[in-house]
């Protein structure tokens, strides 16, 4: 069912254009990562920008139907600095989608009664915690010359939930199967 709520469209090509632009972003720093030394890092940088994409998808799908040009406006950090650099940029803009972004995008599609975007909002609000988490404890290694310890990342590829070291059962977020992760 398409968006009915002007509002809530908006804040989908909005959410959308961020989470691009997130994607895009993360693999560039993995790359310069894996080039400073920080293979782990990197493959953090990959699975979170997997997310990402997760969450572009999902904004997409429930914008399904939309036509017209719409031009997208999302706030970003561009260029690249030393890997602790770019991840303080990683971390700013998930506190951003955290405190700012999500709630009151949330807020706004369950207030106007549309159920998909709100899914789809509490989804990636919920794996942007994890995200900043992440990338703040990459931050501290980085910082001290030393990769982060996290060995493997999972990402459902469902709702983009973000799972380091195991896959859960069940993912907490949307209840998909541990089948549906993807493995980085």
């Amino acid at each position: 069912m398409p968006v009915k709520n002007a509002m809530t469209a908006e804040n989908l090509r909005s959410a959308f254009g961020g989470e691009s632009m997130a994607h895009m972003r993360y693999l560039v720093w993995g790359e310069a990562a894996e080039k400073e030394g920080f293979p782990r890092i990197a493959r953090l940088f990959r699975a979170v920008s997997y997310s990402e994409w997760v969450h572009a998808r999902n904004h997409f799908k429930v914008l399904d139907g939309e036509i017209g040009d719409h031009p997208v406006t999302a706030g970003g950090v561009f260029g690249f600095k030393s890997t602790a650099e770019n991840l303080t940029g990683g971390f700013m803009g998930e506190e951003f989608e955290i405190d700012q972004m999500y709630p009151v995008y949330l807020n706004a599609a369950e207030f106007q009664g549309e159920k998909e975007a709100a899914r789809t909002f509490g989804w990636a609000l919920e794996a942007e915690k994890i995200h900043a988490s992440l990338f703040h404890q990459a931050h501290d290694a980085a910082k001290a010359g030393k990769d982060v310890d996290v060995e493997t990342i999972f990402i459902c590829t469902v709702c983009g939930h973000t799972a380091p070291e195991s896959a859960p059962q069940f993912c907490p977020v949307c209840g998909a199967k541990q089948e549906a992760y993807k493995e980085f």
